[in-house]
């Protein structure tokens, strides 16, 4: 392992002397067809950096629907370097940041092509209209990027995304399997419903029976002090500013259902739970450090990705039998629905057929992909299949990882096959 980290050390010192700043990317894109508002950023890894927007259709299949402008930031390596297409699954605006540095390009000393997703921030339309928020119209504005910037870098270009990026690499190559050489995804889940049970059944069993009875117990603590904690989150709230469509009763319900899967996705240690003799605030701020409610408030950032969740995408259900006699719900079926769409939004029949077709693209194809996985991360249930088989495709499983999961936090013999690998492909 250590003479691969010095062999990209070197590759980076190296290719950082050769291909230093001519300023010419300015140039290249402001000639390029459909980009407008290009601005210039500060980095600290790059010669040149720039923000544009991207003219993309609302509904590709039918342009005369309209229009709107997509952001992208574009972090210039090297005209004749690979390009990592960062297929993000919200919006974008960590990437403008001077310290932004996506983990492939860091270790493979490639160009960024970053594209924020559809419906959020600063690429959203205006007005709003659900309509157009379709995993196949994100496929095809990734698609539309990687055409135009083809251009300026002709060399091979990698998708990445992590978490619903992750998915978002899943659904582009699913459309566009020859777009990119190849594929990293982190910590992709493949869901296949709207309130899919694997999570809970992968809840049931993660970590050690001691540890799953220690969050259970503290679940149970805090519904059997409902009066006590009730007054902290009311004045927790309202400090916030919070507005919720649902009683505060339900929503220390769902916090409280929230927990176990919050605690292992980001993996939390169970040995910080306080004990169940704590003070009642003690154990609120530590539900609430965990499993904050502003998860289930009105206008929470997230509005967006609820509709593509209850649509097509699919999310994770609660598992309410072990606290059935503590909560103030008799069922949590119909909640995202119910709670976590956007207000006035009307409930979204879900589809599986965009599961079916990432399915079925996996199965009876061998694309060059990469998936990283945490072991203990709840998202790890839907994880995608490991056909017998292939060759190309590959999946990784860190040991004890959460949704954390990256190369740089794999083992090392993992890390090594993983880098091998990319390197083989880049050199292919």
């Amino acid at each position: 392992m250590k003479r691969t980290i010095h062999f990209l050390l070197l590759l980076f010192l190296l290719t950082t002397a050769v291909y230093a700043s001519d300023g010419k990317l300015g140039k290249k894109l402001a000639a390029l067809s459909g980009i407008s508002q290009i601005e210039e950023l500060k980095s600290d890894h790059y010669t040149e950096k720039y923000v544009v927007h991207i003219t993309q259709p609302l509904d590709h299949m039918n342009p005369e629907a309209g229009s709107f402008t997509q952001r992208v930031v574009i972090s210039h390596a090297g005209f004749d370097r690979p390009t990592v297409l960062v297929t993000e699954g919200y919006g974008g605006a960590y990437a403008l940041r001077p310290a932004y540095q996506e983990e492939l390009a860091r270790l493979f000393h490639t160009n960024i092509v970053f594209v924020e997703h559809r419906y959020f921030l600063d690429s959203t339309p205006e007005p709003l209209n659900w309509n157009y928020l379709t995993a196949e119209d994100s496929a095809y504005d990734l698609h539309q990027v990687r055409n135009t910037f083809q251009t300026i870098y002709p060399d091979k270009w990698i998708s990445t995304g992590i978490s619903k990026g992750g998915q978002t690499t899943l659904i582009y190559r699913s459309y566009f399997p020859d777009d990119v050489d190849f594929s990293v995804s982190y910590v992709a889940p493949l869901n296949r419903a709207v309130e899919d049970t694997r999570h809970q059944e992968y809840l049931q069993q993660v970590g050690t029976e001691e540890e799953r009875e220690q969050i259970r117990a503290f679940q149970r603590e805090i519904l059997k002090r409902r009066a006590a904690i009730l007054p902290l989150l009311e004045e927790y709230v309202k400090e916030k500013q919070m507005e919720f469509r649902i009683s505060l009763d339900e929503v220390l319900d769902y916090a409280v259902l929230e927990y176990p899967f919050a605690l292992w996705q980001w993996g939390t240690p169970v040995t910080t739970i306080p004990a169940l003799s704590s003070e009642d605030k003690m154990l609120f701020h530590h539900l609430i450090d965990i499993s904050s409610p502003d998860y289930f408030s009105e206008n929470q950032p997230y509005g967006s990705f609820f509709v593509q969740a209850a649509q097509e995408l699919g999310y994770y259900s609660y598992d309410t039998q072990p606290l059935e006699e503590y909560l103030s719900i008799s069922t949590s079926e119909g909640y995202v629905n119910r709670i976590m769409l956007p207000a006035g939004t009307e409930p979204v029949d879900f589809s599986d057929a965009l599961y079916w077709k990432i399915y079925h693209y996996l199965k009876d194809n061998d694309p060059k992909m990469i998936f990283i996985y945490g072991e203990v991360d709840p998202w790890s249930a839907t994880r995608v299949p490991d056909f017998e088989g292939k060759k190309n495709m590959q999946i990784y499983i860190e040991p004890g990882g959460s949704h954390r999961a990256r190369i740089s936090t794999l083992p090392e013999d993992m890390q090594e096959q993983v880098i091998g690998q990319i390197q083989t492909w880049l050199a292919e």
